[in-house]
């Protein structure tokens, strides 16, 4: 069974010291300013008359307050939730969504946007329907506790959005996305098939395999989520290809990072991962150069960045990167 594990995000690497100081007289030091204070992170339970069986957090920072009554649409940066292994006992799942947001709250500041995560399940006696990563048996179960956690997804953020307009806030409904990972593959997916819902997606080392934006290569037909030849059939919708071709991606990943999602069976069948190898490699590595030819030559909004020294984890200059490529993308 995978094992691509929860990244614990670093985030207070994003935030940038404040000029301010605190003189301390005792001594004539300078010592360095109290943190900001932190808002509350906010539980909504499940409301399946609304479209979502599981509860969801958000968070809105404190430097959001002065945009309430505004005419001008905020941002949802969405959070996959992925807690790093299956567990039938919810409260496994839901106690690491809400500690995932509460340590991601300095980012929403530092944005100035506001965050939710949604407490997905992943089972353990149906382990593989990799609801984490929307894999192919999530969107097809008929296990219906467990299916099509991406429609849920948006249900929670309309909700999200409902909630924020009662409090003066107007919030648009495209969202930034990130996920690393199992997070990443869920976030990469998403992307492909909600594209109208997501203004910028960082997808941060897929579990060894992006999801290719073509049917076909050499002669070989690429299904869900190797590609997209069956994409209708597996989502009930056809590809947006004009609108997945307009939405900013950020894909990157560690030379060194070995966590391959490809050959555990919760992630892909067998046959799914005889073909990746034989046509893209038995590494990630390898593989990238071909995720970065079919990105490049189809997906013109789309950037891909390999860094050096880095394994299964998400680096300073990774987190440099994604701050800018999301502050850059925030308000189109």
């Amino acid at each position: 069974m995978g094992k691509l594990l929860l990244c614990c995000a670093l985030f207070s690497l994003l935030i940038q010291p404040s000029s301010a100081q605190v003189v301390d007289k005792s001594n004539d030091r300078v010592a360095p300013p109290p943190p900001p204070k932190l808002a509350e992170v906010v539980r909504v339970e499940a409301q399946p008359s609304k479209g979502f069986s599981y509860p969801y957090y958000f968070y809105v920072p404190p430097e959001l307050s002065g945009e309430k009554g505004k005419n001008v649409a905020q941002t949802l940066l969405v959070l996959p939730n992925n807690t790093g292994k299956p567990d039938d006992n919810f409260a496994v799942h839901d106690n690491s969504a809400r500690r995932y947001i509460e340590d991601l709250r300095r980012l929403g500041s530092n944005l100035k946007v506001a965050l939710l995560v949604p407490a997905f399940p992943r089972p353990a006696a149906d382990w593989r329907v990799y609801t984490h990563a929307l894999d192919r048996d999530s969107l097809l179960t008929e296990r219906k506790e467990y299916r099509r956690f991406d429609r849920q997804l948006i249900r929670m953020i309309d909700d999200a959005r409902t909630r924020l307009r009662s409090d003066g806030y107007r919030f648009d409904k495209r969202v930034l996305m990130y996920g690393f990972s199992a997070a990443g593959m869920f976030t990469n997916r998403f992307t492909f098939l909600h594209p109208e819902r997501i203004k910028a997606a960082a997808v941060g080392s897929p579990g060894g395999w992006p999801i290719a934006p073509v049917e076909s290569w050499k002669g070989k037909s690429l299904r869900y989520p190797i590609g997209v030849a069956d994409f209708k059939t597996v989502s009930g919708e056809r590809l947006d290809v004009k609108g997945l071709r307009r939405v900013p991606l950020f894909l990157f990943l560690g030379a060194e990072d070995t966590n391959d999602s490809v050959i555990f069976r919760d992630s892909y069948e067998v046959e799914d991962e005889e073909l990746i190898i034989a046509l893209f490699g038995r590494t990630l590595i390898e593989r990238w150069a071909f995720t970065q030819e079919m990105y490049g030559e189809n997906l013109p909004a789309a950037t891909l960045k390999l860094y050096p020294e880095v394994g299964h984890s998400v680096s300073k200059e990774m987190w440099g990167d994604i701050k800018a490529f999301f502050s850059k993308h925030l308000h189109e």
